[in-house]
């Protein structure tokens, strides 16, 4: 069996691959693979790594239909359309689960930053603009018994409710399809509409994956809705949230911050407005960026692939409905 991987990956599914006799192929070139490079490449492999947003949608797939599994090393899948890998019966893995923590680590980071200017502030410094004292300028706010929303309350929601409530006893709101009862228990949180999330956050936390029900949710009429004293916080999907929109929203002064680890599109153009802005904080996409997350991640992805290899239903799989 042969499996190419679109970026270098941790040792530890490269271990994992290694010991049970799979060959792989690492694209170790600093640049985007194209689709029409992927495709040339994977008509020689049995099986595909995808690290990143590569484009596996109906043209590849057809082109690739031989593939015996595309193992997806993220949560999200919005890249892949799972319904033609259904259709022509090839496996979609993911990694749940391992990435929860470091991500929710990363919203409250942001959190943090936005309330009190933080990266606004560090710019001071190096821009030789910290000087005289004034008491009154460039404060930030408390977050001690404010009210965090979450939009998408799943495991990285969880990881970021448990934070605020403990550090913070921060009320817990939040906005799913369907009840979180063990989050309702832990956190004494309540489940509410979509627009009284918007009317009663002073924290509003995107947890919840990109669909086409929740592309472009926060837009301006979201943000309208929102407190003025309010900050959003994406670490989920930046198609989540309309860009332009957020924008006029911090420049209106519809809501008080915004801290982003996720944009639209990604990379963030270094000329974008949001970058200068005193109430934003703005990370590249790091959220699992942590040697033992990554390395969690690669090993989930290499037991997608050995499990195919040994003729085994996939341990973390998008489309169970496959095995029907």
């Amino acid at each position: 069996m042969k499996v190419f991987i679109t970026r270098a990956i941790s040792p530890e599914g490269i271990q994992l691959l290694q010991n049970a006799g799979i060959s792989f192929t690492q694209w170790t070139e600093k640049r985007e693979l194209t689709q029409d490079e992927l495709i040339s490449f994977c008509k020689n492999y049995d099986a595909l790594i995808s690290v990143g947003q590569d484009k596996i949608d109906k043209k590849f797939l057809t082109a690739c239909s031989h593939l015996k599994v595309v193992a997806q090393m993220a949560v999200g899948f919005d890249n892949i359309d799972v319904a033609e890998a259904t259709k022509l019966k090839i496996p979609i893995g993911n990694t749940p689960g391992v990435l929860s923590a470091a991500t929710a680590d990363i919203a409250f980071l942001l959190m943090l930053a936005v309330s009190r200017k933080a990266f606004f502030q560090y710019k001071s410094i190096s821009k030789g603009t910290w000087g005289y004292y004034e008491p009154t300028a460039n404060l930030g706010i408390e977050l001690h018994g404010k009210t965090l929303g979450i939009f998408g309350l799943g495991k990285i929601g969880f990881e970021m409710a448990a934070r605020c409530y403990h550090a913070y006893n921060m009320k817990i709101i939040y906005c799913n399809r369907n009840s979180n009862p063990f989050a309702e228990e832990k956190f004494e949180s309540k489940k509410v509409s979509f627009e009284e999330l918007l009317e009663q956050s002073d924290v509003l936390s995107v947890h919840t994956a990109l669909t086409p029900e929740t592309k472009g949710s926060f837009n301006i009429d979201a943000f309208r809705q929102m407190k003025k004293t309010s900050i959003f916080i994406n670490t989920a999907r930046g198609g989540i949230h309309n860009e332009t929109d957020l924008i006029t929203a911090l420049q209106d002064g519809m809501i008080l911050g915004a801290g982003l680890d996720v944009t639209n599109p990604e990379p963030m153009h270094p000329d974008n407005v949001l970058l200068n802005m005193p109430n934003v904080a703005i990370l590249p996409h790091i959220g699992s960026a942590t040697e033992e997350t990554r390395n969690a991640m690669s090993r989930l992805a290499a037991e997608n692939v050995i499990a195919v290899y040994k003729k085994e239903k996939l341990p973390h799989i998008v489309n169970p409905e496959i095995y029907k």
